[in-house]
């Protein structure tokens, strides 16, 4: 069935008003904690009825997860745009960049998905599955090295944590204040390309 003009602005004016919803609620929870997350407040802040919220997402926990499932779609959006690179290796170093990239971009949102911004919060089995999402775009990086000879020594998967693992705490550092960008920069580098130099061929 067509989609007509009405029914297209209407999706889009609906995701407009979705984004600023959650965009709200981001803000609200990383300035006054968890206890903020009201769908009153949140109505509020972005001068829209609740009957809004309770309609798109069903309350407050639908709100949370879509929150968390925001930060992940954010994401895995800015590892996909990664552009492709006939060599395997200098496009898995750019989406590892990539990463950091977001994070700092985004650091709210990364502070809900990794950091435990929602104290209790526990996303259903379905969305911490396509959460994962993400992390495969890694492991599908790693497999492009494997296969074209570039890395060795391990299974793609392994290679991929062991990477996820080093950067993940590189850049919850640098956005909690502990380093400055250049210094972080040079310093992320230096890191990931350490981790894979044992696998490198």
């Amino acid at each position: 069935m067509a989609v007509t003009a009405y029914r297209q602005a209407q999706q889009e004016g609906q995701s407009v008003v979705r984004t600023a919803i959650l965009d709200a609620a981001k803000h609200l929870l990383v300035a006054e904690g968890p206890a903020a997350l009201t769908v009153r407040r949140i109505s509020g802040e972005v001068g829209c009825s609740t009957k809004v919220i309770y309609t798109l997402f069903g309350g407050k926990d639908g709100l949370s997860e879509a929150l968390w499932l925001e930060g992940f779609a954010r994401l895995e959006a800015r590892l996909l745009a990664v552009p492709a690179q006939e060599d395997p290796l200098p496009a898995l170093h750019a989406g590892l960049a990539a990463y950091r990239e977001y994070a700092l971009d985004e650091p709210d949102y990364y502070r809900v998905m990794f950091q435990n911004a929602m104290h209790g919060f526990q996303p259903a089995p379905d969305a911490v599955a396509t959460g994962r999402r993400t992390f495969d775009i890694l492991v599908e990086a790693v497999a492009a090295c494997l296969e074209a000879g570039r890395l060795r020594g391990a299974a793609a998967g392994e290679i991929a944590d062991v990477l996820w693992m080093a950067i993940h705490g590189a850049v919850s550092l640098e956005i909690s204040g502990f380093f400055d960008s250049a210094e972080a920069e040079r310093r992320y580098r230096l890191l990931y390309t350490s981790v894979l130099t044992p696998f490198l061929t």
